[in-house]
């Protein structure tokens, strides 16, 4: 091919690298608009995926160190705003959007990552009643995980000095908003549970949990809607009460939570019964006891003035003659009744031997008759027959045997 002196030739990497600055400095930062398709996780962290619209699909880098400041889950099909710069990917020459923000369309950031975290965790089964622990009536000791500068605190202790003040308070101070809020609070809930592990369920162990602060925004409560604190929650043997925000403030940690209280005061409110009522309780019981005790002993006295005017009482000797007399009579009675039945068998005892003797060929025989047999042999010779000229035989009379020889 003959080119001219005066045309330049480019090299691949020339024309890609001014179409990067012209690019680059075209646009800069920009805000791009978009439904998340293609989403893949590299080996090393970073995010790549594709945005698209009806038309168009653009590629997008969100790097490791960039997705710090991403709350939620970046998922395909999520329609997002993407703040970053444009730029070519020199390697394969293509044009892509290096990803510095990235927001839901739609729902706020933080929603969207409370929405996400909540289905995932009640799909898992964290939120099941079955699971939760019963709160004990009376602790006497109660671990409080929260900041110790805040409102919060105040507010249980208040509430706890007010209502039982023999209760144990054992506070430990975490940070309840910032980035390394969860980790401290998640902290604090596995140290009180080793604790009690390694005490073997000594008296110096919590016997429950409160896990809270005061009010604020969805972005200062946050810390309670990390995952970390949902799972140290869940696995904690002790019985947690959470006690964040306001009445109408929901968090992850209220759901997953044995008990969910709607401020730190309702949560000392809930731990622990008011003494009084409870005073008051044992002062209407112990009446009550009273009461019935005196109404008992009321019943046996009378009953026992009932049985000192019985005869039994008064004349225990003439109850013994009569009782005596009573033996001796049935004694009499069961005798007569024991002759009579004697005399009775007796008489059918010497009918049924009549009745016997009548069918014995030994009375046949006292009118006349005999039995006749061979000698050894206790066959009776019933026909002149059965004998020959010889045969022994003996003839049994009704007095004595006779022994004889058949002649011929």
């Amino acid at each position: 091919m003959n080119t001219s002196t005066k045309e330049r030739i480019y090299t691949v990497s020339e024309i890609t690298r001014d179409v990067k600055l012209i690019l680059e400095s075209s646009f800069g930062a920009v805000w791009v608009e978009g439904e998340i398709s293609n989403l893949r996780q590299s080996p090393s962290g970073h995010i790549y995926f594709a945005l698209k619209d009806q038309k168009s699909l653009l590629n997008c880098a969100l790097f490791k160190g960039a997705q710090r400041n991403v709350k939620f889950n970046v998922e395909n099909g999520i329609k997002i705003l993407c703040f970053g710069r444009i730029g070519v990917y020199e390697a394969s020459g293509q044009y892509q959007l290096y990803a510095d923000r990235i927001e839901p369309r739609g729902l706020g950031a933080l929603q969207l990552a409370f929405e996400q975290l909540k289905a995932k965790l009640q799909k898992e089964g964290l939120f099941d009643q079955a699971h939760k622990i019963a709160i004990p009536f009376l602790p006497v000791r109660i671990g409080v995980v929260t900041s110790p500068t805040g409102a919060a605190i105040h507010d249980i202790l208040n509430v706890l000095s007010r209502r039982f003040a023999n209760v144990n308070v054992i506070l430990y101070p975490v940070m309840v908003q910032g980035e390394n809020a969860a980790g401290q609070i998640a902290q604090a809930i596995d140290d009180f549970n080793r604790l009690k592990e390694l005490s073997h369920g000594k008296i110096e162990d919590v016997d429950v949990l409160i896990v809270g602060r005061g009010g604020g925004s969805l972005e200062d409560l946050w810390a309670f809607n990390e995952e970390i604190v949902a799972r140290a929650i869940y696995n904690s043997k002790i019985p947690v009460i959470s006690a964040v925000g306001h009445e109408i403030d929901w968090t992850i940690s209220d759901f997953v939570a044995d008990l969910r209280a709607s401020t730190p005061s309702a949560a000392a409110e809930m731990v622990v019964a008011r003494k009084e009522e409870l005073l008051s309780g044992v002062r209407n019981n112990a009446v009550r006891l009273n009461t019935a005790i005196e109404s008992m002993l009321d019943l046996l006295s009378s009953q026992l003035l009932s049985l000192k005017g019985a005869y039994v009482l008064r004349q225990p000797l003439n109850v013994l003659i009569q009782y005596q007399q009573r033996v001796d009579e049935l004694t009499k009675t069961l005798s007569v009744k024991v002759l009579h039945t004697v005399e009775m068998q007796n008489q059918e005892f010497k009918t049924a031997i009549g009745r016997l003797e009548a069918l014995s060929p030994l009375a046949i025989l006292s009118r006349g008759y005999s039995i006749t047999r061979k000698l050894n042999d206790e066959r009776i010779i019933k026909d002149a027959g059965q004998l020959k000229k010889g045969d022994e035989i003996i003839t049994k009379l009704h007095k004595g045997e006779v022994k004889s020889t058949v002649g011929g």
